[in-house]
């Protein structure tokens, strides 16, 4: 391969999308993936079944790399699972030869800048556009510097869980705490009696805990002295609800929710405009202040379950010329043109245009679910619609 080198961090469906782009112009991609696998952020919620169907989740690139390999050949209407959608459909795809060589798992990126320049020197510049990006990388043999001509970060939205305090900073006791808090959905069919006959606090009220709390739900059904509180910020949430909904499995997500805030499981105490307080130990459990309408309470729980979103690694690119969103941390024209669609379901979404996807900076790019930052769901397709209209930008 010849032409520029394209340094994609993340291995997701969206970045190794980009990586085929890349190579189907003859160029040089290179794939840094952070974690030991291919996909490691989507196989965190393996257990989890998506809401959409295999058709909605292999891009036209894919296919014709996979061939009739392509996971949505045989069956394009199955909902995958996060595990299916790394074994089918990622893994293959790295081991094609269009990939094989250039996915490196174990290589995490800790910053991004350009040769010779930091953040406030020749902004937006034809000069700092001539200067190759610079990537400190770590893998099994240590530290190194390493230089692309472009760079595309795919790393995801999920690397930096958001606080469950008041106002999105932590709560008093919650940083001495990390190693007790968890915040991924836990596979309840996986480890059942780690949650039976317990009581889990959750704290959030999107899909994410929305799906842990469902699960719970259906556990405490089965084992007595199973207990679900529940810590909703909202007084009156709406749990991304969509009129219509197109995707049934979200549909029946949020009625279950609607159902279980509406009194429907006596094991789910639904706490409605409340804010976790303080957190602190005792006795091996969690002692949990509440403020739920004004009115402040204590939880004990076994065990505590913090969804309350995420942001993406920002100190990446902390010396590059990015223009951020005050309000979403995402890249500026595109988070301008999401809010201003007034939707935030990812089906209504337009597909964005290349202008949006701009930066100050020359040739970085930020595509997929960071693109997005805090704004609502993201959809996959919108991902591969992004490489598009990147690949259209850096086309001659």
């Amino acid at each position: 391969m010849s032409g520029p080198r394209v340094a994609i961090v993340g291995s997701g469906p969206v970045g190794l999308d980009a990586a085929l782009a890349v190579a189907e112009r003859g160029w040089q991609p290179v794939v840094y993936e952070a974690g030991s696998t291919v996909g490691a952020g989507v196989r965190g919620w393996g257990h989890v079944e998506l809401f959409t169907p295999w058709s909605m989740n292999v891009s036209t690139r894919m296919r014709a790399t996979l061939g009739s390999a392509a996971p949505d050949v045989a069956d394009r209407t199955r909902l995958p699972t996060g595990a299916e959608l790394v074994s089918w459909l990622l893994e293959p795809l790295a081991r094609a030869p269009e990939l094989a060589g250039h996915v490196r798992v174990g290589a995490r990126v800790l910053g991004i800048g350009r040769a010779g320049l930091v953040k406030d020197e020749e902004i937006a510049s034809d000069a700092r556009a001539a200067r190759p990006f610079l990537l400190l990388v770590e893998d099994h043999d240590g530290e190194r510097i390493e230089r692309a001509d472009i760079v595309i970060d795919s790393s995801g939205a999920l690397s930096i869980p958001n606080a469950i305090g008041d106002g999105g900073i932590p709560a008093p006791g919650e940083r001495a705490l990390q190693h007790a808090i968890e915040r991924t959905i836990p596979d309840i069919g996986e480890e059942p009696g780690a949650f039976a006959g317990a009581t889990t606090l959750v704290v959030g009220a999107g899909h994410s805990a929305q799906t842990a709390v469902r699960d719970l739900a259906a556990l405490a059904h089965e084992a007595g002295g199973t207990r679900v509180v529940w810590a909703v910020r909202d007084r009156e949430p709406h749990w991304g609800g969509v009129p219509g909904d197109p995707l049934p499995a979200r549909a029946e997500l949020v009625a279950g929710s609607t159902a279980l805030a509406g009194g429907a499981s006596p094991d789910v105490d639904v706490r409605l405009g409340s804010s976790v307080a303080a957190i602190a130990e005792r006795d091996g459990r969690l002692l949990v202040a509440l403020r739920t309408r004004g009115v402040g309470e204590e939880v004990l729980a076994d065990r505590v379950i913090a969804l309350v979103g995420a942001v993406g690694d920002g100190t990446l690119h902390e010396q590059l010329q990015v223009h951020q969103c005050y309000a979403t941390a995402a890249p500026m024209s595109l988070s301008a043109a999401l809010l201003g669609s007034g939707s935030t379901d990812c089906l209504a979404q337009a597909a964005p245009s290349g202008d949006t996807l701009k930066n100050p900076e020359p040739g970085f790019f930020i595509i997929g679910a960071k693109s997005h930052g805090r704004f609502g769901a993201f959809l996959m397709q919108t991902g591969y619609a992004q490489v598009d209209e990147v690949m259209g930008l850096l086309d001659p």
